[in-house]
């Protein structure tokens, strides 16, 4: 049985969320740590597969975790750490180190 063209499971340009728009978010953990915010995101260009979220301005809190960092020093957190995307982007804190 076909869905209608706006039926809930079908994702629609509305729901769709792309990279620029990430850019600028405020990222959190899941206990509402300020982490500092999207800088940049790294992908693979052959899949899409996006692999790390650059930080900007990254807080003194997680400037204290061992975080792999780029060529420019800017600190990544992994795109699998990602549990929600929103108003905010919330990661899983026990999923970066």
């Amino acid at each position: 049985m076909m869905q209608p063209a706006n039926s809930p499971t079908e994702e629609t340009e509305d729901t769709k969320t792309h990279s620029k728009d990430l850019v600028g978010k405020k990222v959190v953990s899941k206990e509402g740590k300020t982490f500092g915010r999207v800088g940049d995101i790294v992908f693979e260009t052959s899949s899409g597969e996006l692999i790390h979220i650059v930080v900007d301005s990254p807080s003194a809190y997680l400037k204290k975790k061992d975080l792999e960092k780029n060529k420019a020093d800017n600190l990544l957190i992994p795109f699998s750490a990602v549990t929600a995307i929103g108003d905010f982007l919330v990661v899983a804190e026990e999923d970066i180190v």
